[in-house]
């Protein structure tokens, strides 16, 4: 870690109260600043397949990458290329089990660099959250019918949430080749903490009560399962997963 910062992470994974199977992964390897949550889809252990595909694959690369000591430009490319591979990977799985026809996953995964920076990419409707001097923003953008209604003016936000078809998603690994994952950089300052979860989570729990949570201090553990289990009390109707990481002054 950089003489700046340094950081402490967690990560957490609940089936919920309606799933019979948990769908979901995560990845958190807090030496190397790796850090991943995926949501897969599909059913009959498909979804689950497809999200341990994406893990190995995405997690796997961004590993290798660091211990390569690539520099934090070097390592987005990777990760662009990782969930292209990841991509072809699940066809591939698909193609040789015609049975989990239709499987995909959503994946959020971000590395934090030695410089302080981080490099996010993402697809689908998992997301990565930023809470910042008691502020909490999304940083990543669903992939979702919903979330382009909103755009486009059609749905309002509130809205949005509610809707009948806010599960359906745009993009996804798995769902089409040529589907795109977002890209994107930022710089971390001590006192951050990050949010890397999957709509089991968001889906249940309002923004504004993610962060009360994460503001209150504690470990990283005990947040997850204060949101995972209000998560739950909320109805709990899908799994829910969730990395949490703390930004640290650096040793001096």
């Amino acid at each position: 870690m950089s003489a700046s910062l340094r950081w402490r992470a967690a990560g957490g994974t609940h089936v919920g109260r309606v799933r019979k199977g948990n769908e979901d992964a995560f990845l958190v390897d807090e030496a190397r600043g790796v850090f991943l949550v995926a949501d897969g889809m599909g059913g009959h252990v498909a979804g689950e397949i497809a999200s341990a595909i994406a893990t190995q694959s995405v997690g796997g690369t961004l590993v290798e990458g660091v211990d390569r000591g690539l520099e934090a430009d070097d390592l987005a490319h990777s990760m662009v290329e990782s969930f292209r591979v990841a991509d072809l990977a699940i066809a591939g799985h698909v193609a040789a089990n015609p049975e989990t026809e239709g499987m995909g996953t959503t994946v959020t995964a971000m590395v934090v660099c030695t410089d302080g920076s981080y490099r996010l990419g993402h697809i689908g409707d998992s997301r990565a959250y930023l809470l910042r001097d008691g502020q909490l923003a999304q940083l990543t953008k669903d992939h979702t019918w919903v979330q382009r209604e909103v755009d486009e003016g059609r749905l309002t936000p509130s809205a949005a949430r509610k809707h009948p078809y806010s599960h359906i998603l745009t993009r996804a690994l798995g769902a089409d080749p040529s589907d795109p994952a977002d890209l994107q950089a930022g710089q971390l300052e001590a006192g951050d903490v990050l949010l890397l979860t999957t709509d089991g989570l968001t889906g249940m729990v309002p923004d504004r009560h993610l962060a009360r949570i994460l503001q209150a201090g504690g470990t990283g553990d005990e947040r997850i399962g204060e949101m995972i289990a209000l998560a739950n009390r909320r109805g709990g109707r899908d799994n829910i997963t969730a990395v949490v990481v703390d930004i640290l002054p650096g040793d001096t």
